[in-house]
């Protein structure tokens, strides 16, 4: 029995030994892995104090950028100040591009866009240096493109989103001019009369490719800068002249009125076809690089353009 206790005391001693020692290395291991927690918390409880301390000077500065915002501007969908507009004429006018507008071209555009009644409805024939002034001119409203090339429309609306083209292919040819108004003239009372839904028109002249709802909307104010209108195999730009004149005589409104601005009026084809079918009772104003019409809303039953028809020949 005492040889029994004795290796029991033995054996007893080894575990009291063996036991100590286990116990040891766990709470080293448990020392060292409170000592991280605690390092993270306190890190933690530094960043969150930091952040509370910051967090009321960047809400209080905020809110005072707000207050002033809402407190110069108003709503946010008043139009543009006066001076935002003037300095986006400054520098639109003043580029490096040599076929950009001049300040002279840019301001009766701007000038009309301004007094637009908000929504306004922009459409604009070309896509130009002046694109994004364009869309920036008519704060709040509806400005759409239409580009003759369908990879730079692509391009163009991939690099700026907020910017609606549809491209439109043209069929017409600067030295068919002539021909094409002839055409037009014979199909006045038909395909080609001043007042229908260009969508479903076989009109030479008429542009019928375009999204549907481009047709549904009464446009306040068009521009036609495009598409090029250089040699004779150009397309010129007798189909958005053309289709500029039928859209503004068949706006729904009552007596609504649309202004349609043409650019490059220098030039044979704009200059002709803007006395044929937009005609020059309607011109407001001209100078060699910019015409400026008002066409008002026509009877459907109409089917003459121009009360004072111009001679094409003598153009």
């Amino acid at each position: 029995m005492k040889n029994h206790n004795n290796n029991s005391s033995n054996n007893n001693t080894k575990l009291i030994l063996l036991h100590p020692y286990i116990q040891k290395q766990g709470g080293s291991s448990r020392f060292w892995l409170l000592a991280f927690v605690s390092f993270f918390t306190f890190a933690f409880l530094l960043t969150l104090i930091y952040t509370r301390e910051t967090l009321p000077i960047k809400s209080t500065t905020t809110m005072a950028t707000g207050s002033a915002s809402t407190s110069t501007f108003g709503n946010i969908n008043a139009p543009l100040p006066t001076s935002v507009i003037n300095t986006l004429l400054h520098y639109a006018s003043r580029s490096n591009d040599s076929f950009h507008m001049s300040h002279a071209e840019i301001k009766p555009i701007s000038d009309v866009l301004r007094k637009c009644s908000s929504p306004c409805n922009f459409l604009v024939f070309g896509l130009t240096h002046e694109t994004l002034l364009w869309k920036a001119l008519n704060h709040n409203g509806r400005t759409v493109f239409i580009e003759e090339n369908r990879y730079y429309a692509a391009y163009y609306e991939e690099l700026h989103p907020e910017i609606d083209v549809f491209d439109v292919q043209y069929t017409t040819k600067m030295e068919e001019m002539r021909d094409l108004i002839a055409s037009t003239k014979k199909q006045i009372k038909n395909e080609c009369r001043p007042v229908q839904n260009l969508l479903f028109s076989e009109c030479k002249l008429g542009i019928n490719d375009l999204p549907n709802h481009v047709y549904e909307v009464d446009w306040d104010v068009i521009l036609v800068d495009g598409p090029r209108g250089d040699g004779p195999e150009g397309p010129g730009r007798m189909a958005p002249i053309f289709t500029a004149g039928v859209l503004a005589r068949n706006k729904k409104a009552s007596n609504a009125k649309t202004h349609i601005f043409v650019h490059d009026y220098y030039r044979n084809v704009e200059r002709i076809y803007g006395d044929e079918f937009l005609c020059r009772e309607n011109l407001v104003e001209s100078n060699d690089m910019l015409a400026h019409f008002v066409i008002e809303k026509m009877d459907k039953n109409s089917f003459q353009f121009c009360r004072n028809q111009p001679s094409t020949s003598s153009s």
